[in-house]
């Protein structure tokens, strides 16, 4: 059976994986590396990344993000768990859409808002939290200009219902460490099946830096980059936050409510 015992490897890109943490007949990425992943072609206006502070421990922390469509044109998704770090929410937290090398094309748009799922909030560190590992941060506006006004048309969100099977999903991020950059995009094509409340893939094994990256079903966002099984693992897979879900649509029409209202 699949244990859902996770590390906090996606926020530990000093943790080294085994050369071999994806089995090679499961890499369906071409060009694929060892954790199934390989560089994008170029980068994207609707993925960037998020980087904030934690002024206790002196410590920045960077993560996935993508422009999700929405009426306010303002709205970040990337992982809930992005949003703290050791339990502590993180301080002047900023949005930088198409990072490519360390720069930021697309500017630099600070947070002013955030939520996250009372189903996260509300359970403890637990397996029991992962579905709810979804958060949307609404940023400035650049005098008129709103977020999708730079970016473009920000990803659509799934219909509901259509993560119910097995889907090829294509794995965004900014992964760090000895072996990555952790200033480029990289992708893993993967399979990702439904296993109580969250999607699994066993051709994908996201590195340190990896969280909030969003997964791709088409033209569509269906989850989040959430966590992966230990980097010791030699059959790594990763978890999925599924957005599919009444929690997150609640959750959505909330944040964009409040962001066109200013």
């Amino acid at each position: 059976m699949l244990r859902l015992l996770l590390s906090m490897t996606l926020l530990n890109p000093t943790a080294e994986p085994p050369l071999d943490a994806v089995p090679a007949a499961r890499v369906l990425t071409p060009g694929g590396d060892r954790l199934g992943y390989a560089p994008a072609a170029r980068p994207r206006p609707d993925t960037g990344v998020l980087i904030g502070h934690d002024p206790v421990a002196g410590t920045a922390v960077m993560c996935g993000g993508a422009v999700l469509r929405s009426r306010s044109r303002s709205l970040v998704l990337t992982a809930a768990h992005c949003l703290y770090h050791r339990g502590r929410p993180l301080r002047g937290l900023v949005f930088m859409p198409g990072y490519e090398g360390g720069r930021a094309p697309m500017g630099v748009w600070p947070a002013v808002r955030s939520w996250v799922p009372a189903g996260w909030r509300n359970r403890p560190d637990s397996p029991a939290r992962l579905p709810y590992d979804l958060a949307l941060v609404g940023v400035a506006g650049k005098g008129r200009s709103a977020l999708e006004s730079v970016t473009g048309r920000g990803l659509r969100p799934v219909e509901r219902g259509t993560l119910s099977r097995r889907r090829a999903l294509d794995l965004l991020g900014y992964p760090a460490g000895r072996h990555y950059p952790g200033t480029r995009l990289y992708h893993c094509l993967g399979e990702a099946a439904p296993y109580r409340g969250v999607l699994v893939t066993h051709n994908c094994h996201a590195s340190g830096g990896g969280s909030g990256g969003p997964a791709l079903y088409g033209g569509a966002v269906a989850g989040v980059v959430s966590s992966s099984s230990p980097l010791s693992d030699p059959a790594g897979f990763t978890v999925l936050a599924p957005l599919d879900s009444r929690p997150f649509t609640r959750m959505l029409a909330k944040a964009d409510r409040v962001m066109r209202r200013g």
